[in-house]
């Protein structure tokens, strides 16, 4: 189950521009606005440690999950709205 009170919410366009890069570790809440595959594609890039991603659809069940490591790409199975990316 995840607590969304507890996530820090990204949804200006610098904070989901920056994420996690050159940060400590914290847990995010990026809301896409729409259901999108394309648009819910996330990097680690200069993000030194390994991250909990889940993808939700807009009536927040989790639609993938994956554990991504420093700088690579990933893609989710199906579309998402929200993006959680734990880092705990």
């Amino acid at each position: 189950m995840i607590d969304f009170d507890s996530l820090e919410k990204c949804d200006g366009f610098l904070s989901r521009l920056r994420g996690l890069m050159f940060s400590k570790r914290r847990d995010l809440l990026f809301d896409l606005g729409r259901e999108t595959r394309v648009g819910a594609v996330i990097h680690t890039f200069f993000v030194f440690f390994k991250i909990k991603v889940y993808w939700l659809n807009s009536n927040k069940e989790i639609v993938d999950y994956k554990i991504v490591k420093p700088f690579w790409v990933s893609i989710p199975r199906g579309r998402a709205r929200y993006i959680v990316e734990i880092s705990k």
